[in-house]
């Protein structure tokens, strides 16, 4: 007997709806979820979404022990639609050929084009735990595996293009069908590319009628065709190629060198795999869109039923506009992954369902992510984490298959990326500062702290501006010291009395937040007044510009730390 849902998060209800509608569908039979990703260019954390909300449903089903397959279809049997950002002009002239015929960007080691990217996207599914079928849609219609599927679908094209019709709207001047309107927002749709081509056309009828098969040439290899006659007996088709003027007459039964069209392939898809859930972007929630266009065509066209899921929301990124993968520079998992740990990111999608927009943070904020990770896994250890939360943080961790790779000891975030910050990465001053972090319980090697301090030593050197990055003062700023009144002056030689007692983070916490205390006449660990706030910032800033020369930086435990207690008295003056 399957294990019931708990109800406690979004993907135990979506995992009791799949299973019921599976059962519903194939009693008895392995419950089928999909992903399609298109690798036409970096397959960015937008698109993550697409594979990681059904990833989640399905390692939840695999949880209660009911079989369940994800099955991730690489559309690289799409055309090359344009020539992105940064690539060679050259690669024009390969528009219109199938991403895996075109040649990969200069300096790849790949086969091709498709192949550029979707290796990329593998290693960083990897590292996150996601199990799938990843299926090369080339692979599918070159071997002829959809054969029956296109046949289909051209005899009853008719059938097809009356659905179509239902939806597209005329031009009242000439009567013609006007072009699918997208969503309003431009660069929305943009950045919801993934599954197959959302911009697809969806093989509008020409003089000939109406065919939602599209071959590339047998010459060229490009798509720019038009089928101008098919016979449904003999499935004998002929097509010419307005790009090199090629014209062939082909029997379809035999012919493998072409695909069905978007609107028409992937709900072809769906009867095919039996797909039972698969989310959708919002580029083809609208009406008209491919989403809905679908759910009509696979029911009255092949006879199978549209999977059920919900449409996703956006993924941004902590101080940059909406992700699209045409602009070029957008972030990918793979470039998330060099700073944050998989767990982490596997939780900022865990945590948000589906339809809820959120960041995922490459600026300062992921200091602060961190911490609220790490606040999390302490709740979950000690039993006092919401439901919601603990379910999220255990999707997180690990898979039905067992734990993900984890960091032996969590040092926080922050305290590393300030150490990275100061040592310049260097080993043996990391490990210094870190085995002084906490003297009963000293970090013994740099090993105990990874793949958080690789992660955050990454994000210091890559994130973090040039300007913005701490240089500590070789010599004392004797002008500054020179001018620094009684007041200071007392403040910082209650500093330095000080750090023999307080080497640790936590000591010398207490002790600089302490001082303006101890100046006021107040105990150490008194609560701070506004008046108190005002004097701590002061005095912070004088130990900072001492230090380092800037108003602000890491925060001081960890600069003092880092810095030493011989060059720290140095340059206070002591």
């Amino acid at each position: 007997m399957a294990q019931q849902s708990t109800e406690t998060d979004w993907v135990s209800r979506f995992a009791d709806e799949v299973i019921a509608e599976a059962e519903r569908r194939a009693p008895g039979k392995p419950v089928v979820v999909a992903s399609g990703l298109s690798p036409s260019g970096p397959i960015h954390l937008g698109n993550l979404r697409e594979v990681m909300t059904p990833h989640l449903v399905a390692d939840e089903i695999r949880r209660r022990g009911i079989p369940c397959e994800h099955v991730l279809s690489w559309d690289d049997y799409d055309r090359y639609r344009k020539v992105p950002a940064g690539v060679d002009a050259s690669w024009e002239e390969h528009i219109g050929k199938p991403l895996t015929a075109v040649p990969a960007p200069p300096g790849s080691p790949h086969a091709n084009w498709a192949e550029h990217f979707r290796v990329a996207m593998e290693e960083s599914l990897a590292e996150l735990g996601i199990e799938y079928r990843g299926i090369s849609q080339t692979a599918q219609y070159t071997s002829g595996a959809y054969r029956e599927q296109i046949l289909h679908a051209m005899k009853h094209r008719g059938d097809i293009d009356a659905v179509l019709g239902r939806y597209r709207t005329k031009d009242k001047a000439t009567g013609k069908p006007k072009k699918q309107q997208k969503p309003v927002d431009e660069a929305e749709l943009e950045a919801a590319e993934g599954s197959g081509a959302a911009t697809e056309d969806d093989g509008s009828a020409g003089g000939a009628g109406y065919f939602p098969y599209k071959p590339y040439c047998t010459v060229c290899n490009k798509d720019f065709t038009k089928v101008i006659a098919y016979d449904d007996a003999t499935t004998e088709m002929s097509y010419e190629c307005v790009a090199c003027g090629h014209c062939e007459t082909v029997a379809l039964r035999e012919f493998d060198h072409g695909k069905l069209v978007w609107k028409v392939d992937w709900p072809m898809r769906w009867a095919y795999e039996g797909v039972v859930f698969e989310p959708s972007g919002v580029d083809h929630s609208s009406p008209g869109s491919s989403f809905v266009v679908g759910g009509q065509i696979v029911r009255e066209v092949f006879g199978a039923d549209q999977p059920i899921g919900p449409m996703y929301a956006f993924v941004g990124i902590s101080g940059m506009a909406k992700m699209s993968s045409s602009k070029g520079g957008v972030p990918t998992p793979g470039d998330a992954l060099k700073i944050m740990e998989a767990p982490l990111l596997r939780w900022l999608y865990a945590r948000r369902k589906p339809n809820q927009s959120f960041k995922i943070a490459f600026d300062q904020e992921i200091q602060r992510l961190y911490d609220e990770w790490d606040k999390l896994a302490a709740k979950v250890a000690e039993g006092t984490a919401q439901p919601a939360d603990a379910g999220a943080y255990a999707r997180a961790v690990g898979t039905a298959a067992g734990e993900l790779p984890r960091t032996p000891r969590p040092l926080p975030y922050r305290t590393l990326a300030s150490v990275a910050d100061i040592t310049g990465g260097h080993d043996e001053q990391t490990l210094r500062i870190l085995s002084e972090l906490d003297p009963e319980n000293p970090v013994g090697s740099l090993a105990e702290t990874r793949p958080r301090l690789d992660k955050a030593e990454h994000w210091i050197a890559t994130q973090v501006p040039a300007d913005q990055r701490t240089v500590v003062r070789d010599e004392p700023d004797a002008e500054l010291l020179g001018s620094l009144d009684d007041q200071s002056r007392g403040a910082l030689r209650l500093l330095l009395d000080g750090l023999d007692d307080h080497w640790s983070l936590d000591g010398l916490t207490t002790l600089v937040y302490g001082v303006p205390k101890v100046q006021a006449g107040l105990d150490p660990e008194a609560k701070p007044t506004p008046e108190l706030k005002v004097a701590q910032r002061s005095f912070f800033a004088l130990l900072y510009n001492l230090l380092v020369s800037r108003d602000t930086g890491p925060r001081l435990p960890t600069l003092l730390l880092a810095v030493g207690a011989d060059r720290v008295r140095k340059l206070l003056g002591g």
